[in-house]
């Protein structure tokens, strides 16, 4: 589970959102979550759980025939998950149906994916502190769509940190080769 390293705008960092801090890592500039809620408001970072030295986003998961708990790398654009169910290898393209943990509230809304390919017409939104801003994050599971709704940052820059992914398309090998 390496991190490569992808530059984040300037511009970004000169106005970063609550919820998301900057970190550096050899050197290099990579945004972290720190904070994410639900709609109802229950916070969905697990500080018991974390990859890369820093907390996960823990989340209630279906993914075709099996459910369980998700845990996803809080370093944006990384795809690094653990799961606590082994999803079924017929599913891995499907719908992840997305719940908070807490309440079992759906974090699933109308989006439709951008991504090349993929078509997905639903979003898994996390809010960040405040409400107004978010992460939506394509439901389909494997597609490396995501994208931050910033009300105070230009979404030309938005933009630019949306295409920062660290493992490069659709990567989402479980096992790493084992």
């Amino acid at each position: 589970m390496k991190l490569v390293y992808k530059e984040v705008p300037v511009e970004f960092l000169s106005a970063l959102p609550e919820g998301i801090k900057y970190v550096q890592k050899q050197g290099k500039d990579f945004l972290v979550i720190e904070q994410l809620y639900c709609r109802d408001g229950h916070s969905l970072m697990a500080d018991h759980v974390r990859l890369h030295g820093e907390p996960s986003v823990c989340l209630d998961a279906r993914i075709g025939s099996r459910q369980g708990r998700v845990f996803v790398d809080a370093f944006w654009g990384s795809h690094d998950k653990l799961y606590s169910f082994l999803p079924a290898e017929a599913d891995l393209h499907s719908i992840t149906e997305a719940r908070c943990p807490h309440c079992g509230i759906s974090l699933i809304a109308p989006r439709e994916c951008l991504y090349d390919g993929c078509g997905c017409l639903q979003a898994i939104v996390l809010n960040l502190p405040g409400g107004v801003n978010k992460i939506l994050v394509c439901a389909k599971h494997g597609c490396p769509d995501h994208e931050l709704v910033i009300q105070r940052i230009p979404e030309e820059i938005t933009r630019r940190v949306r295409k920062i992914n660290y493992f490069g398309e659709f990567h989402d090998d479980m096992f790493r080769g084992i």
